[in-house]
């Protein structure tokens, strides 16, 4: 009975930790990147209505893939994202924290800087749909030459999994293959979408 007690009372204070930290996450404040990605789109003759925002500065275990209405500038989806592995292993989580930024091929990093998304083609992964992704800047001219496609990947959760962390890829931002058929059906009625890839 004294066990029991200790393991109950063990298990509410990790519960209430796991809790109270996630709490202290705030909200960040994205108006001035949103306010750039309309330039941009504008200026580039991409789609104006929607974009999305990969912030790779948040936790793996958190929704960090964004989905923003140009017209109205808000929110109207997140998700869940991998990012990748670099020199740790793949599919684990040992960066959830700090993820592995560079542009070199093999490096099996991802790639910050903005992007349009391309064509529609068929993946080896998930629900074995795939987006090319052609880097505009320095940070990811490699995009295309390193193969870095936006897919969906069985590892990857719907939910938010914090504090744990999301499987490690090789570079790609893969989502869960649940949000994968929401966001092919988003990118089948809006062409020429920006991604941007911060961190």
């Amino acid at each position: 009975m004294h066990y029991i007690k200790i393991f109950l009372l063990a298990f509410l204070f990790f519960s209430c930790q796991k809790e109270v930290s996630k709490k202290e996450i705030k909200p960040k404040d994205y108006s001035s990147i949103l306010k750039e990605a309309k330039e941009y789109c504008q200026k580039n003759t991409l789609n104006q209505n929607k974009f999305i925002l990969i912030d790779l500065a948040l936790h793996s275990g958190l929704k960090r893939f964004f989905v923003y209405d140009l017209k109205t500038n808000k929110k109207i989806k997140s998700y869940m994202v991998s990012h990748g592995c670099g020199s740790h292993m793949w599919s684990w989580t040992t960066s959830k924290e700090n993820a592995p930024i560079s542009n070199e091929p093999d490096s099996h990093c991802s790639s910050i800087g903005k992007y349009v998304i391309s064509s529609r083609g068929v993946s080896q992964w998930g629900i074995k749909v795939n987006y090319l992704l052609i880097g505009k800047d320095k940070t990811n001219s490699n995009a295309v030459k390193r193969a870095i496609v936006l897919h969906s990947w069985e590892k990857v959760p719907s939910n938010e999994v914090y504090p744990e962390g999301t499987p490690e890829g090789w570079g790609c931002p893969a989502v869960s293959n649940e949000s994968m058929k929401e966001i092919d059906q988003l990118l089948t009625t809006n062409k020429s979408m920006l991604m941007w890839i911060i961190k």
